[in-house]
């Protein structure tokens, strides 16, 4: 059973081991008849060590609060019960991971957020016993910056603020055995730390999907998600997720997404709001028995090019139809999933190393990587947090004007608001994406924010409406109930 940072008891088999260690090299030390000093004292030094730690990350860590609507229950008196829709607190953990204000959580925290804040810790956080008694903390507002629901990711942008970052662990260099700590606010109780061991280094839940993630023993609980996974020098080796429990307790079977991806999905919110894939213009597909038998392949697994884009880079770099791909940037390209992941984490402008296997012959091929671009790209940098705020919608937008609608050719009239980032705040929960253009509110064309915003503000709660809206070129319907 898969549970989101379900409840769990705390799984303490590593930290005994640990502890035994210690205590054995202290029995030792007693043993020589040398007088043990602070400095000698390993039980000593490993409390200096962990002490050091929480100094340094819990700055850096905070508690996300989220207000939403959805399904409750509701005891009507009789025996059954009612399914009514009401509004919804919960909270998350969350870390900074850029000192402009950017912090990182889950997707699934902030989920159908309608206002999400954020309590920042003292100035002077260190999980000693005159911090954690402090009621000095810091409530403040925040904005979404960009979802993928895809990754389980979000990018929150607090304004004004400037605040303490974690560096990124290298994820190449994560091992298995590894000592973390995972900080967050478990069942809101802000400022806890668990321990353990990183368990795998890449562990993928669903052989069908092209996830992976670090796997650790160190307790996760509700309200851990998005937490920071911390090695020895206060890195981030990951971002706490989920749990895998058969009891719904913990079961020492704590997931979290790499540094890696966290690393590229963070430059990609940051820059357009959503996330873009690299490709090279090829289709790939898993090598069956069946497949190996019938085109006479070398082998039967693995992954084989199915078709080469015309005019592509892979076409000009030389890849053909039927190679058998060996790696991708030198890692082994075993399986569909972790090819496509490979290329889900790309950020880099070096171009793609692959080796394949061709006539039973392996070749090196340099191919370059292009990304999904959008005319609206350059855009976002426009968005002014005040200014360009719809509260009705939840949405950051900019105005299409004349300099826009010349340089944007994909673009059906010139004129409309163009989402540049999701915010928390809507009234109503609407299914806008970044570069989404809204054209029209109930049939009524919008050219300003103003016109938008006092469109949606002079329509009543429980009102009908219906926004037309231009997403990847295309013109669509967007209706929705004002709450």
């Amino acid at each position: 059973m898969i549970a989101s940072c379900r409840r769990s008891r705390f799984h303490a088999a590593s930290a005994l081991f640990f502890l035994m260690l210690l205590l054995m090299a202290s029995t030792a030390l007693a043993q020589s008849g040398a007088k043990p000093t602070p400095a000698d004292n390993p039980l000593a030094r490993m409390n200096e060590s962990i002490d050091a730690l929480t100094r340094k990350v819990w700055p850096s860590v905070v508690q996300i609060l989220v207000t939403s609507y959805g399904a409750r229950e509701e005891q009507t008196g009789r025996t059954d019960t009612n399914v009514v829709v009401g509004r919804q607190r919960s909270s998350g953990s969350g870390f900074v991971i850029d000192a402009e204000g950017y912090i990182m959580t889950n997707a699934h925290v902030v989920s159908g957020a309608q206002r999400v804040q954020i309590v920042l810790p003292p100035d002077n956080a260190d999980g000693t016993l005159a911090t954690a008694l402090s009621g000095r903390t810091q409530l403040i507002p925040a904005r979404i910056v960009g979802i993928t629901t895809e990754l389980d990711l979000a990018l929150l942008k607090v304004e004004g603020l400037k605040l303490p970052a974690l560096p990124l662990a290298s994820y190449s260099q994560v091992r298995q055995g590894e000592t973390v700590f995972a900080f967050g606010s478990p069942i809101g109780l802000r400022n806890t730390i668990t321990h353990g061991l990183v368990s795998a280094v890449a562990r993928q839940v669903d052989p069908d999907s092209p996830l992976i993630y670090v796997q650790t023993d160190a307790p996760i609980n509700p309200g851990n998600s998005g937490g920071p996974l911390v090695n020895i020098r206060g890195e981030v080796v990951g971002v706490n997720t989920f749990i895998v429990s058969q009891s719904g307790g913990n079961d020492g079977l704590g997931f979290a997404i790499p540094s890696a991806t966290a690393r590229t999905v963070f430059r990609q919110l940051k820059q357009y709001g959503l996330v873009r894939r690299q490709e090279i213009g090829m289709s790939i597909q898993t090598i069956t028995q069946a497949m190996a038998q019938g085109l006479g392949l070398p082998r039967d697994y693995g992954v084989i090019v199915s078709d080469v884009w015309p005019n592509s880079p892979a076409e000009a770099g030389g890849l053909k139809v039927g190679d058998i791909l060996v790696s991708v940037d030198g890692q082994p390209a075993d399986n569909l999933p972790t090819v496509n992941y490979q290329f889900r984490l790309r950020d880099t402008p070096e171009k793609v190393k692959l080796v394949v296997l061709r006539d039973g012959v392996q070749q090196g091929l340099s191919i370059a990587a292009v990304e999904d671009r959008s005319e609206f790209d350059s855009v976002s940098a426009q968005a002014d947090p005040e200014k360009s705020l719809v509260a009705e919608l939840g949405i950051l937008g900019v105005e299409i004007d004349q300099r826009i609608a010349a340089a944007a050719t994909g673009l059906r009239d010139p004129y409309g608001i163009i989402v540049v980032a999701r915010a928390a705040g809507a009234t109503s929960e609407v299914p806008l994406q970044p570069r989404d253009v809204i054209r029209m509110v109930n049939n009524k064309k919008i050219s300003t924010l103003l016109e938008l915003r006092q469109t949606m503000q002079a329509l009543k709660p429980g009102s009908a409406v219906t926004l037309q809206i231009q997403r990847e070129g295309k013109l669509m319907y967007v209706p929705f109930t004002l709450d």
